[in-house]
């Protein structure tokens, strides 16, 4: 692995686990055990890092909500539910300081709401395929809402873990606790003919939730 592909891993490993406030160039040189100067080489700041990551997380999004064909209902869904657990666990340090971060950085806001405004016509792109397939009914006055709600939920639930674990880190259980609260935001709306299959859905995520860390 080139060094500044290292540099770009081990920033976003380091901003996970102790928050990007606390991170300094200094650290992520530190943890490789390269000099500062080989650092700015490849990055004249951490802001230039973030920007490095945050490109990495617009290709996960792009990738990860490209709404695909698949054999079952569950599979859609799942398929779903799992690309969006793992983008709040992989780039879980945005979600915590997002405000700051983009306050920061005007152009990284400009492209975090074209990502997201792609992520959202994904979603409703989903939610009609779902209803489509019979799993479940809504009105489709209601479908955009319904997407926000969940981009909602999956945005501000790592800095609402944070808000109520202040001396805990956190973890994949706890982040999936995120994917149940859109579980729930969806239950209301399954037809009798998804159900079953829903709630063994359901069931498989309460399990990791519940799961030890």
């Amino acid at each position: 692995m080139k060094t500044k592909e290292r540099i770009i891993q081990a920033s976003c490993e380091l901003f996970n686990e102790h928050g990007e406030r606390a991170i300094t160039t200094n650290h992520i040189a530190a943890h490789l055990g390269i000099s500062p100067g080989n650092l700015y080489y490849h990055f004249r700041n951490k802001e230039q890092i973030i920007r490095a990551i945050f490109a990495q997380y617009e290709a996960y999004l792009e990738e990860a909500y490209n709404l695909r064909e698949q054999g079952e209902p569950e599979d859609l869904m799942r398929y779903y539910l799992d690309n969006m657990f793992e983008g709040m666990w992989r780039f879980r340090f945005l979600y915590a300081s997002l405000s700051d971060i983009l306050a920061r950085d005007p152009e990284l806001h400009k492209r975090y709401l074209a990502a997201h405004q792609k992520v959202l016509t994904s979603a409703i792109q989903t939610l009609r395929a779902l209803c489509a397939q019979g799993t479940m009914t809504i009105a489709d006055a209601y479908l955009e809402s319904f997407a926000e709600g969940i981009k909602l939920v999956v945005t501000h639930w790592i800095s609402h873990l944070y808000t109520q674990n202040l001396d805990e880190p956190i973890n994949e259980s706890m982040v999936y606790q995120g994917v149940e609260q859109v579980m729930a935001l969806f239950h209301g709306y399954i037809t009798p003919q998804g159900r079953p299959r829903f709630d063994a859905l359901a069931a498989h995520y309460r399990q990791l939730a519940q799961r030890a860390a």
